[in-house]
């Protein structure tokens, strides 16, 4: 699994970037209190993953787009804070592809990324 990321049970080309990022869901009454004491009151842990890949084919760039595209999507990868792959549901922010270069027959994105962030 190293190399790979897998989206609804296909594999794909691995990240040229791969950032992780856990966030905390505070309950409604969490905040400071008159005696500036901070009360977390944490409800749950999500995940954002921003990804991103370099010189891709039109072929390439189709295949990823498409596999992330659907309103909600399992992603299985390596979670650094859980210590193995694990597979989470997510949604798909904002997406941005830049053209690298085009020649007929070879057509480059120099650059996708995207983050995704559990449901």
């Amino acid at each position: 699994m190293d190399e790979m990321i897998i989206v609804d049970g296909k594999q794909f080309k691995c990240p040229s970037k791969f950032k992780w990022k856990k966030s905390d869901v505070s309950g409604a009454d969490a905040g400071r209190t008159d005696d500036v004491r901070m009360h977390k009151n944490r409800i749950g842990k999500k995940r954002t993953l921003s990804l991103g890949w370099v010189q891709l084919s039109k072929q390439e760039i189709h295949e990823i787009l498409d596999a992330f595209d659907p309103e909600y999507i399992f992603v299985t990868y390596w979670d650094p804070l859980e210590g193995k792959e694990i597979t989470k549901e997510f949604y798909t922010g904002d997406m941005e592809a830049e053209v690298g270069w085009w020649a007929k027959g070879r057509e480059r994105y120099s650059t996708l990324n995207f983050d995704v962030i559990e449901r």
